[in-house]
């Protein structure tokens, strides 16, 4: 009933667009990966996943009213891993389980002031540290909602979305504490201005995590935050980028739980000739060291934070700080290969309360495209200390789209 009526909400808008030609345009793509993993600790410490993950659909348009409908299914060829949902947790887990599902059902109104969307859709806010896709997953994350986007004056956009429904990456086979889908009232409020020193965001996220299986409802948060992010030109050759962000949040709705916790981050980059180097600190605080009191982010594409060894993709009770480094360097055509980057980080990850030194983490990224295929090698070196055991993962992946 909700998504017909913002359907419904969305044609009204339209008005008389229908009259209008309709053009076509098909969607499609395509993913094959390996991925390994060798993690301390558990009876059978080895893991290997390849999978092959494909999406087809259709887009329709006339006018400001287009129409998108995507399908998407993901086979495991080679299954001996733990998938999350599926059998004993005696290897290390694999986030891709195998799954058939609608992924993209919406009905959108484009102008220049305004854009309405309704249905099942992809919503990715900022650097998707609260609100993301979780692309790199092979079923990646959707939610049921409708979103307004208004641009009411240069450089002003407010962005809104209400969700009823996420959609997870564990796909039809989702149960327990990882459901296929994950209910709730979520408010996703988003204000930025364009300055001179770069794009200023204040922001409003209202989480909704409305089933018992999950985590009894101790994933639900309100969170309030300030986000700075621009880039200025050192030289004709030489640009600096940097990030700054700061956020409080604390229990909402159903939560048993009362918190408040902090969130920071300092992140700047130097471009030069190819060159990037970067450092960071980010900080996902604590608050009395219960279960579940520590800053969360349980809607957020946290595989591209802290690490790909994905060791705190929910932060432990202590809270975490993030000290990290990282370089590379990049070739806009090297051969038969355009966009070719190499880039290397290390992380220190240590706890927000009590003194703890969690572990440090080595990633490895090498990527290139060839044409409409985007290829990359990913390895991660978990060494651990104090939270969880040492790991190892490498990635082999392949993605091609019309």
């Amino acid at each position: 009933m909700k998504y017909l009526l913002a359907s419904a909400a969305v044609l009204a808008v339209a008005g008389s667009a229908c009259a209008q030609t309709i053009s076509l345009k098909p969607v499609a793509e395509g993913r094959l990966r390996y991925e390994h993993a060798d993690q301390e600790g558990l009876p059978e410490e080895k893991a290997d996943a390849l999978t092959v993950r494909a999406r087809a659909g259709l887009t329709a348009s006339s006018g400001a009213l287009s129409a998108t409908i995507v399908g998407q299914g993901t086979l495991a060829l080679v299954d001996d891993y733990y998938d999350g949902v599926n059998g004993a947790a005696t290897r290390p887990i694999v986030a891709d389980p195998e799954n058939i599902a609608l992924y993209i059902a919406q009905l959108q109104y484009k102008t220049k002031v305004l854009t309405l969307t309704s249905g099942r859709q992809k919503i990715v806010l900022d650097d998707e540290r609260f609100v993301g896709n979780v692309a790199f997953r092979d079923n990646g994350q959707t939610f049921d909602a409708v979103r307004a986007e208004i641009t009411p004056a240069k450089g002003l956009k407010l962005d809104i979305a209400y969700a009823w429904s996420v959609r997870t990456i564990w796909g039809f086979q989702g149960k327990g504490v990882r459901q296929q889908a994950v209910s709730g009232d979520n408010i996703l409020a988003n204000l930025s201005y364009a300055t001179p020193v770069g794009t200023l965001n204040g922001f409003a996220y209202l989480v909704d995590q409305d089933e018992a299986a999950v985590q009894a409802f101790r994933l639900s948060s309100q969170t309030y935050g300030v986000r700075l992010a621009g880039a200025q030109p050192l030289s004709k050759v030489a640009k600096f980028s940097y990030q700054f962000s700061y956020a409080r949040q604390s229990d909402y709705h159903r939560n048993p739980n009362a918190y408040s916790a902090d969130y920071w981050l300092a992140d700047g980059t130097l471009d030069m000739k190819g060159w990037k180097l970067n450092a960071g600190y980010e900080v996902l605080g604590a608050s009395s060291g219960a279960p579940f009191t520590s800053f969360q982010t349980p809607l957020g594409t946290n595989f591209k934070f802290q690490g790909w060894a994905d060791k705190f993709l929910t932060t432990p009770v202590n809270g975490i700080r993030d000290l990290y480094v990282g370089g590379g360097y990049g070739w806009k055509q090297l051969g038969p290969l355009s966009g070719v980057a190499l880039s290397a980080s290390w992380h220190r990850f240590d706890s927000d309360r009590l003194d703890q030194h969690y572990g440090n983490e080595i990633d490895f990224l090498a990527s290139a495209r060839v044409k409409k295929m985007s290829l990359s090698i990913r390895y991660a070196h978990y060494d651990a200390r104090a939270m969880a055991t040492n790991t190892e993962k490498l990635w082999l992946q392949a993605d091609w789209a019309i």
